[in-house]
C-alpha cells in the first residue's frame, strides 16, 4: 500500500493510444500548414514571411510530440525541465510578430499533446478569424503604403537616420519607420513607403548613394509580397 517515491516514480506511466496519437500528429501538420500560410498572407513581418513559416510545421510537430511522450510519466516531466535548462536558442527574434506566430504554434503543439484537441481547433478557428478581421479592417491603411523600403551602409558615420529621412521625405509622397538597427558597422532601416511612380524613387536612390557610395537599398512591393 506505500510506495516509495522512486516507486512512484516508475509506475506512474500511461499508455498513449496510437490511433489517437496518430489523429493528433496529423492535425498538427495540417495547422501549422495553415498558420504558416496564414503568418504569410496575412503578417506585417519584414521578414520573408514564407520562409519564417516553414519552421511552424517542425515546432508545432516536435512540441506535440513532447508533450504527449511527458504527460504519460511523472519522471518524464522532471526530466524535461532538466534537459530544457540546457537549451538556449542563439536566432535573434527582430520583430515582435514572429515571436507571437510561434508562441501560437507551440500552443497548437501543447494543446494536441494534451489531447484537447477540440479546444485547440476551436481557439484556432477564432484567431484566425480575428487575424482576418483585423487585417480587413486596416487594408484601406496598408493599401496607401505600397512598397517596403530598405536602406543600409556599412559606415553609419556617413549617413544617418536624420538624413535618410530628409532625402525620403524630398522624394516620397509618404514615409513610416517600421524597423531601425544601428551598430558601430553597420546601420539599417526599414520603411514603408507610398511613391507616386518609381522617378521619385530613383532620385531618392540617387541622392543617398550621393552621400555615402557603399549604400545598399532594397525595394520590395507590398502588394506584390502578400
Amino acid at each position: 500500500m506505500f510506495q516509495t517515491f522512486e516507486e512512484f516514480l516508475s509506475t506512474s506511466r500511461a499508455n498513449i493510444p496510437i490511433l489517437g496519437f496518430i489523429i493528433n500528429i496529423i492535425l498538427s501538420a495540417v495547422l501549422a500548414t495553415a498558420l504558416s500560410r496564414i503568418y504569410a498572407k496575412y503578417g506585417n513581418s519584414l521578414s520573408n514571411r514564407k520562409q519564417f513559416g516553414r519552421n511552424f510545421l517542425l515546432i508545432t510537430m516536435t512540441t506535440m510530440l513532447i508533450i504527449t511522450i511527458v504527460k504519460s510519466s511523472l519522471a518524464l516531466s522532471l526530466g524535461l525541465v532538466g534537459a530544457l535548462s540546457i537549451i538556449r536558442f542563439r536566432a535573434a527574434i527582430k520583430e515582435p510578430e514572429e515571436l507571437a506566430y510561434l508562441f501560437l504554434a507551440i500552443a497548437i503543439g501543447l494543446g494536441l499533446g494534451a489531447n484537447q484537441t477540440a479546444i485547440t481547433l476551436i481557439a484556432f478557428s477564432i484567431i484566425f478569424l480575428i487575424i482576418v478581421a483585423a487585417k480587413r479592417f486596416s487594408k484601406d491603411h496598408n493599401d496607401h503604403q505600397n512598397l517596403h523600403l530598405t536602406i543600409s551602409s556599412h559606415n553609419p558615420n556617413k549617413l544617418d537616420i536624420d538624413t535618410i529621412l530628409k532625402v525620403l521625405k524630398n522624394n516620397c509622397d509618404t514615409v513610416d519607420l517600421r524597423r531601425f538597427d544601428e551598430s558601430k558597422e553597420i546601420l539599417q532601416v526599414s520603411f514603408m513607403v507610398e511613391a507616386g511612380d518609381f522617378s521619385q524613387l530613383s532620385k531618392a536612390k540617387d541622392e543617398l548613394q550621393n552621400l555615402n557610395e557603399n549604400v545598399k537599398i532594397t525595394f520590395l512591393d507590398n502588394k506584390g509580397l502578400l
